[in-house]
């Protein structure tokens, strides 16, 4: 599975990609109205630092406004991945994004009915909300492990990005049941590289060392 990063902040996305891990960048609108700068300067700056699939969401609720608005984001950079809502507004968009070659991914993915969908009307990538999912009383990993297995028996070319990741154990459970990314806010990605036990044991390691010397 691979890792990508869920921010519109530039510092957190300089700190995360000198380990290496981070293969793309999700935004959506609340990210980038965080950061206080115009949308495209954010988009032109994580493009910069990251060469994969950069994630800049459309705001339009129309077709037409939809993909004239991911004809505009794609001008930013090769790299930019257009997300789209999960509405039939939507579908229609991706049915001719797709057509002009404009790589999507449709958000706000609650089922594996709409993963199903999503991926026939040639989205490039599905983003199952597992966290939200989790929200209303249901198992968000459940719905990954789902459109994993729909997508494996009939060869949909279509990739699972497990998204509303709220703690490291979500991680391990999407990767496990069969998600192909994993987007992580920052300070999930921090309590990843964290264990205690790892701290105990360098600390142990470095007081035997000291008493080997002595």
């Amino acid at each position: 599975m691979l890792v990508f990063i869920d921010t519109a902040n530039i510092d957190e996305i300089k700190a995360s990609c000198q380990y290496g891990y981070v293969a793309g960048v999700t935004t959506n609108p609340s990210l980038i109205a965080k950061e206080k700068l115009p949308p495209d300067e954010i988009l032109n700056q994580i493009c910069a630092l990251v060469d994969g699939p950069v994630n800049a969401e459309v705001l339009a609720e129309d077709t037409a406004g939809m993909v004239a608005e991911a004809r505009e984001l794609v001008k930013i950079s090769p790299n930019i991945v257009v997300k789209i809502p999960m509405t039939g507004s939507g579908l229609k968009a991706v049915a001719i994004l797709d057509k002009e070659g404009i790589k999507t991914n449709v958000t706000l993915i609650f089922s594996a009915n709409q993963a199903l969908l999503a991926a026939r009307s040639g989205a490039t990538y599905v983003s199952p909300f597992i966290g939200r999912v989790d929200d209303i009383g249901y198992d968000g990993v459940v719905i990954v492990s789902q459109i994993a297995q729909i997508f494996d028996l009939h060869n949909i070319n279509c990739q699972i990005i497990a998204a509303s990741i709220r703690h490291p154990r979500h991680v391990t459970e999407v990767a496990l049941a069969g998600a192909d990314i994993g987007t992580i806010p920052f300070k999930v990605l921090d309590k990843m590289k964290a264990h205690p036990l790892t701290d105990i044991g360098i600390e142990r390691f470095l007081s035997d060392w000291q008493k080997s010397i002595k």
